[in-house]
């Protein structure tokens, strides 16, 4: 018999709950997994939340191992660290992450985890979702050696993008935000801090991750001629107007998206389990720490994400915390 096991729900846009779940019994090349931690993506989970999900994008927006589908009700999630319970001797034991929702126990395939490595602790192994993400987006941008960058949009990709930039030689980094706040965790990743009116020009790069129409009109402005944006937000089904007249033709501009659905075509060769093992690889960075800002207990689930989607709960990465018998 396997353990019992519960799972948040979005019940309907607004209104989440937990259930009960019945697990199978592990099968040959599969795993059981208890839940440690699992973290809330504030932009994505809580525009699921609300249900803004364009009809056009259900598909594209499914999560590996969702259930239900768009807007509700639906089970949404994939940033879950746990310790495998069941399964082959040499994983036993290993923390692992998982693409998984928000659930205290399940069963998936050996193929699904990805051992968590010794120096990275499990309560920061639930941004490895948002790393890979910034993993891909620099694959994409391809930064040059004393490139002049600016990441407009500190949130927690934002803000990933950013801290792995730090790591960069002779690269000029400034995070820009519209919160004062954000000053902290720019200081807490190593990169210089600017709100939006005061942030410096020229920049060969502009990562773009604020969601908004007034920071994708402001990195067009801190792009040097023939600069590049490379876009990362996703605006839902929110339409999006752009300043495309004036000197953007004549400054030979760029606007390029990137997406973590698929592995960058700059990377021929990498694959999926390529990317994302290198991203928990880079989590042994305690610096990254600042970009958990907030847990509760995985029962408090359906109290918390309607303050995360309100913004009541001011949060890059909200992670949450399951008890020992899960």
């Amino acid at each position: 018999m396997t353990p019992p096991a519960r799972a948040f729900w979005l019940s309907s846009p607004g209104e989440g709950e937990i259930r009960e779940v019945t697990l199978p019994v592990p099968a040959e090349g599969e795993v059981l997994v208890r839940a440690l931690y699992s973290g809330v993506s504030r932009g994505t989970e809580t525009l699921v939340f609300r249900g803004g999900v364009p009809e056009s994008q259900h598909a594209a927006m499914r999560a590996p191992f969702q259930e239900g589908d768009f807007p509700a009700p639906v089970k949404y999630g994939y940033l879950s660290v746990g310790e495998v319970e069941e399964g082959p001797a040499d994983l036993v034991g290993a923390t692992v992450f998982c693409l998984y929702p928000h659930q205290t126990r399940y069963v998936v395939p050996v193929t699904a985890v990805t051992r968590v490595p010794a120096d990275v602790p499990a309560g920061r192994a639930v941004l490895a979702g948002t790393v890979e993400t910034a993993v891909n987006a620099l694959w994409d941008a391809a930064p040059l050696i004393g490139d002049r960058i600016a990441v407009v949009g500190g949130g927690m990709v934002g803000c990933s993008v950013a801290a792995l930039l730090a790591r960069f030689p002779g690269v000029r980094v400034q995070l820009v935000d519209a919160d004062p706040a954000r000053a902290k965790t720019a200081e807490a990743l190593g990169v210089d801090f600017a709100l939006p009116r005061d942030a410096r020009g020229e920049c060969d790069l502009v990562v773009h991750a604020s969601a908004t129409e007034q920071g994708l009109a402001r990195s067009l402005e801190l792009l040097s001629a023939e600069g590049t944006v490379l876009e990362l937000s996703w605006y839902g089904d929110r339409p999006v107007t752009l300043p495309l007249g004036e000197a953007f033709h004549s400054r030979r501009l760029v606007i390029r998206s990137s997406q973590v659905g698929t592995v960058s075509p700059a990377r021929p060769g990498r694959t999926y389990a390529d990317r994302l093992a290198l991203a928990l690889e880079l989590l042994a960075d305690p610096a990254l720490d600042a970009l958990v800002t907030g847990e509760s207990a995985f029962e408090e689930l359906p109290q918390v994400l309607p303050r995360l989607a309100s913004g009541e709960i001011p949060a890059l990465c909200h992670r949450v915390r399951y008890g020992t018998s899960a």
